[in-house]
């Protein structure tokens, strides 16, 4: 396998990284440098996962088959014929270029998982292991592609294995190579903040999943469990219709308060990294503090379930946020009454 120059490599971990991981490049960027490469690396290639599932022109049995073979090239060493299969079957069909261009790439992220550490190598593999298997599974739970093919989840335990297999998994690679390559960390208790890890994970993609239930239905999937709905006399196919919030408010709320449940333990997970290792904080207050306005906006809001209204945080509070957190990343205290405030407006009103 040919040697990933520092030229290409700035490239994969540049341009491109920003051009796929869209608002995360930021939390990547700001990356201690002995931590940047690796996981962005393992983003790149998680990325390519996600394309390679869901390029809907391509049968879904194909696309399954693709995701065996690319998870194949970590369980065994890469072969680029195998590669150049995914981009011949894949590539074309991509109508973004940084997608497109990322799978035109796998050989170059290939070069450059080659070129690190054995023990980061084995954890990117053991991540693409768990996030390709996840994928496989969602294309069986999920075989349709319209609101009239809509299937859903059964049970909560599905719901949180579901958002384990998409990013608590992440959670654990991302402490793991924290722990690995940074010295201010050797005290960190493995266990205890690997559990935190999935957790914060969780709680972010459960967030995304809450904001995009109208986006998601109409692409045949319903991630809110049939056994909840039920409790309130609903099915996945009433969602469909705006009308049905009032219903639907209670349950949805009781999945905010489990967001926000895990956005306890991302919080502890933030506190408990060193005040020497600022960019580290950053990297993981700026999710936290998105993620709880995003909630208190979802908390607020009567048109979730409204296909044509989306709800993000206003750039304007995100630039004031970035800003903040620079200045006072060191300090506990003001953090930390940072954190309660916006806890606070995303929790129900007593």
């Amino acid at each position: 396998m040919r040697r990933v120059i520092q030229q290409e490599r700035d490239q994969l971990i540049g341009p491109l990284l920003r051009d796929v991981s869209r608002s995360f490049y930021l939390t990547l960027r700001v990356l201690p440098k002995a931590l940047r490469p690796a996981i962005s690396l393992g983003y790149l290639l998680a990325r390519a996962s996600d394309t390679i599932a869901d390029t809907k022109v391509v049968p879904r049995d194909k696309r399954r088959a693709h995701l065996v073979l690319f998870r194949q090239q970590f369980e065994h060493r890469h072969d680029s014929g195998e590669t150049a299969l995914i981009r011949a079957d894949l590539a074309q069909y991509q109508s973004l270029p940084a997608e497109k261009l990322l799978l035109e790439r796998l050989d170059d992220c290939f070069a450059m998982l080659a070129s690190l550490p054995e023990d980061d190598r084995r954890r990117i593999g053991e991540l693409l292991g768990v996030i390709t298997r996840g994928q496989e599974d969602d294309l069986v739970q999920f075989p349709g592609e319209t609101e009239k093919e809509l299937a859903a989840f059964d049970t909560d335990q599905q719901l949180d294995d579901y958002t384990y297999a998409v990013a608590g998994c992440v959670g654990k690679f991302w402490t793991e190579m924290c722990a690995a390559h940074l010295r201010a960390l050797h005290g960190w208790n493995p266990a205890e903040m690997t559990a935190l890890g999935i957790r914060f994970g969780k709680a972010l993609q459960l967030t995304n999943i809450l904001r995009d239930i109208p986006k998601d239905l109409r692409i045949a999937r319903c991630y809110v469990p049939r056994q909840r709905l039920a409790e309130a006399g609903l099915k996945p196919e009433d969602l469909l219709s705006p009308a049905t919030m009032s219903r639907f408010r209670e349950v949805y709320d009781r999945h905010l308060d489990l967001a926000l449940d895990h956005y306890d333990a991302a919080w502890r997970y933030t506190l408990a990294i060193p005040r020497s290792c600022g960019r580290l904080r950053l990297a993981c207050l700026w999710p936290i503090f998105i993620g709880l306005k995003t909630l208190a906006l979802l908390r607020r809001s009567d048109d979730v379930l409204d296909p044509d209204k989306r709800i993000m945080v206003a750039q304007g509070d995100v630039n004031r946020m970035l800003a903040g957190t620079v200045v006072f990343c060191r300090s506990n205290k003001i953090l930390d009454a940072w954190f309660r405030k916006l806890r606070r407006e995303a929790a129900r009103k007593e």
